[in-house]
C-alpha cells in the first residue's frame, strides 16, 4: 500500500493504467527507492473570502538527500541543468562552483520561494547537528512553478509552519502524486498535474545501482502531450485552457550510483530528454530545471576536520549511458505519474481544470497498440 497524503484514498498510477513504460522500476517505482532519501508534502487549501485573501490551492514538497535521520549537514555531490531558464532554484550558483550543496530541497510556488527558503534556514538552525549557527551558513535549494491560474499567489498562504510540517513529515517509502505539496495546484499540458515520482534500477559494472526522480509537473499545451510516443494530446481535446505554451518544470533526480559533480551536470541534462519525451518544446514562458544529486562519496562538511587530500568514487565517463536512460525513463514516468494521479480542482475566482481521464487515455494507447493490460 502506498503511503498516501492524509485522508487521500489510493490512486492508480500509469503503470496500473496498462502504459509499458521500459525499464525496471524500483519497489516504489519513487525517488524514495535511492537508499536514505525522504520526501514531506505540507497542502494548503482553503476558501477564505471573508479574509480578502483568494483561494488557497499550494503548499511544500521538501526532499532530504539524507533524510530526517541523516547526517543535515553532510553535503551531496550535484548537478544543475536549466532547459529554460524562465524560473528559480535557489542554490544552484555554489552547485555550479563548488558541485555540491547541503541540507533539504524545497518546492513549491513562485511567490513562496522566498519563505520556504527562510524556513529551511530556520529548521536547520535548530538543529545543533547541522552545524549551522555563528560564522556558518548554507544555501537552500528551493525550486517553483508558477500555480497563479488555481491558486492566489499574491496572498502567500505558504507560511513557515507549513515548511516546517513538509520538513518534519518527510519519510522513505511509497509516495503521494497529484494534487500534494508543491504541485496541488500545478497543471500539465491542461490536464490537472502536480507531483509525480519514479525510479529505475540498473546493473552497471557488477554493481546494482538506482536512479529516481521526484518532478513538479506545471507545463505544456494540450496538442503536444505524448504518452510513450503517442500523440495522446491530439485526441483527448476538450477543456482546453489556453493556446500558448506556459507553466514549469522542477525535475529532481537521486542517485546512489558514485558520480562526480560534471557527471552529475549530465545527468540532469538528460532529465530535460525525459521532459522533452512528453511532447513539450520548453517554450519561452516555461522554466524547466532539473537538479541531479548523488548519495554516495559520503563525505564531513567543510565546517568539520577534514584530511587534507580527499577521495572521491566515481564510474567511468563512457560507462554512464545506462544512468543517463534510466534518467530520462524515470523524468518521463514521472510526469505521467502526476497526471494521472492528479484529481479535478476548482480553484480561485471558481476557475476549473480537468483530470486526465484513465478510460479515454488507455482508449487512444489501445488505438495505437500501446496497452499492456
Amino acid at each position: 500500500m502506498r503511503r498516501l497524503a492524509s485522508g487521500a484514498s489510493p490512486k492508480p498510477r500509469a503503470r496500473d493504467l496498462g502504459l509499458p513504460f521500459p525499464g525496471e522500476a524500483g519497489p516504489f517505482n519513487a525517488i524514495t527507492d535511492v537508499a536514505g532519501v525522504a520526501v514531506g508534502y505540507s497542502t494548503v487549501i482553503s476558501d477564505s473570502p471573508d479574509s480578502g485573501r483568494g483561494s488557497a490551492r499550494t503548499g511544500v514538497t521538501t526532499v532530504l538527500p539524507r533524510g530526517r535521520t541523516g547526517p543535515l549537514r553532510a553535503p551531496v555531490w550535484a548537478g544543475f541543468h536549466s532547459l529554460n531558464g524562465n524560473g528559480e532554484m535557489t542554490g544552484t550558483h555554489w552547485i555550479k562552483e563548488a558541485g555540491y550543496f547541503t541540507g533539504p530541497i524545497g518546492i513549491t510556488n513562485t511567490h513562496s520561494i522566498g519563505i520556504v527558503h527562510q524556513s529551511i534556514l530556520q529548521w536547520m538552525i535548530e538543529r545543533p547537528e547541522a552545524g549551522v549557527g555563528a560564522y556558518k551558513f548554507i544555501l537552500p535549494v528551493v525550486g517553483e512553478t508558477c500555480d497563479a491560474y488555481l491558486n492566489d499567489m499574491d496572498a502567500f498562504h505558504v507560511a513557515p509552519a507549513h515548511v516546517t510540517e513538509a520538513l518534519n513529515s518527510a519519510s522513505s517509502g511509497p509516495l503521494a502524486e497529484g494534487n500534494v505539496g508543491g504541485g496541488t495546484g500545478m497543471i500539465c499540458f491542461e490536464f490537472k498535474g502536480g507531483t509525480g515520482t519514479s525510479s529505475r534500477v540498473v546493473e552497471l559494472l557488477g554493481a546494482s545501482y538506482t536512479v529516481g526522480c521526484l518532478v513538479q509537473a506545471n507545463f505544456g499545451i494540450r496538442p503536444l502531450l505524448k504518452v510513450l510516443g503517442v500523440p495522446v494530446g491530439e485526441h483527448l481535446t476538450s477543456n482546453r485552457l489556453w493556446v500558448g505554451e506556459q507553466g514549469s518544470i522542477i525535475a529532481v533526480v537521486a542517485t546512489d550510483a558514485p558520480l562526480m559533480p560534471t557527471q552529475l551536470e549530465r545527468l540532469a541534462r538528460r532529465a530535460g530528454l525525459g521532459i522533452g519525451r512528453t511532447g513539450t518544446p520548453s517554450g519561452d514562458g516555461s522554466g524547466d530545471l532539473c537538479l541531479a544529486f548523488s548519495t554516495a562519496n559520503l563525505t564531513k562538511s567543510e565546517s568539520a576536520a577534514a584530511p587534507a587530500v580527499g577521495d572521491l568514487a566515481f564510474l567511468p565517463n563512457n560507462r554512464l549511458d545506462t544512468l543517463f536512460e534510466a534518467t530520462a525513463q524515470s523524468v518521463e514516468e514521472a510526469i505521467i505519474n502526476a497526471m494521472v494521479a492528479a484529481e479535478r480542482m476548482v480553484g480561485r475566482e471558481d476557475k476549473l481544470v480537468t483530470a486526465i481521464d484513465h478510460g479515454a487515455l488507455r482508449e487512444v494507447m489501445r488505438n495505437y497498440g500501446r496497452l499492456s493490460a
